[in-house]
């Protein structure tokens, strides 16, 4: 997976100015609310507070992505891992509504894994099946929100997100990323999209029918 080049200073040395020049105060102001919050989580999860995940990056390249764990690690007798809705504590519940399970994710931009702005880095399982189109959200590095999460966020299809992740690669600026910040802003005030419809957080992606690339969904 090669990274289209961009003729843009601000994509190639701006962005990155101003992800560090917000990164680092925002993770300092958010300590004292971030560390009351860990420690109420690790009480209810058995000690667990930060979920650490593979994700991939920049033209596909996978690095550790930092959370919040809002959610506990019950099984059931076979020892497989119950739905999302019943290891959901009423703490993780809110934890989502109000994207402070995002917080530890400042480190990932102030480390060059992410962007403050950009597609949302994904599981890593999903790359196979991504269309040639569908791949290109990979040639900007994955922010903490994007386009797609201030367009509707889990609220809409996978097909439509991924539309819009390339649409911002597409449109990249420092107009459009103060926009989205903007607009992310008033979204987490709303706690708007959090979800997907009927899901108690978002259906896996499975691949588009029409992809050549997709699997099947039947």
């Amino acid at each position: 997976m090669t990274v289209a080049p961009s003729a843009s200073w601000y994509a190639r040395y701006g962005k990155r100015l101003l992800d560090v020049a917000l990164a680092a105060p925002l993770m300092l102001i958010s300590l004292p609310l971030l560390v009351p919050v860990a420690l109420t989580l690790a009480v209810q999860n058995q000690g667990a507070w930060l979920f650490r995940q593979r994700r991939p990056g920049l033209a596909g390249q996978v690095f550790v992505l930092y959370k919040l764990q809002t959610m506990t690690s019950h099984r059931d007798a076979l020892g497989h891992l119950l739905p999302d809705a019943d290891r959901l504590t009423r703490l993780g519940r809110w934890v989502r509504a109000t994207s402070l399970d995002e917080l530890p994710q400042l480190w990932n931009v102030l480390r060059g894994d992410i962007s403050l702005v950009g597609p949302r880095p994904l599981l890593e399982q999903y790359l196979p099946l991504y269309s040639p189109e569908q791949a290109r959200r990979h040639e900007v590095r994955p922010g903490i929100t994007g386009w797609a999460q201030v367009n509707g966020r889990n609220a809409i299809s996978w097909e439509q997100k991924f539309a819009l992740d390339v649409w911002y690669v597409d449109h990249l600026s420092f107009g459009l990323d103060l926009r989205i910040l903007w607009r992310t802003a008033s979204r987490v005030l709303g706690a708007s999209g959090i979800t997907a419809p009927g899901q108690a957080t978002t259906t896996a992606f499975t691949g588009t029918p029409s992809s050549p690339n997709s699997s099947s969904t039947s």
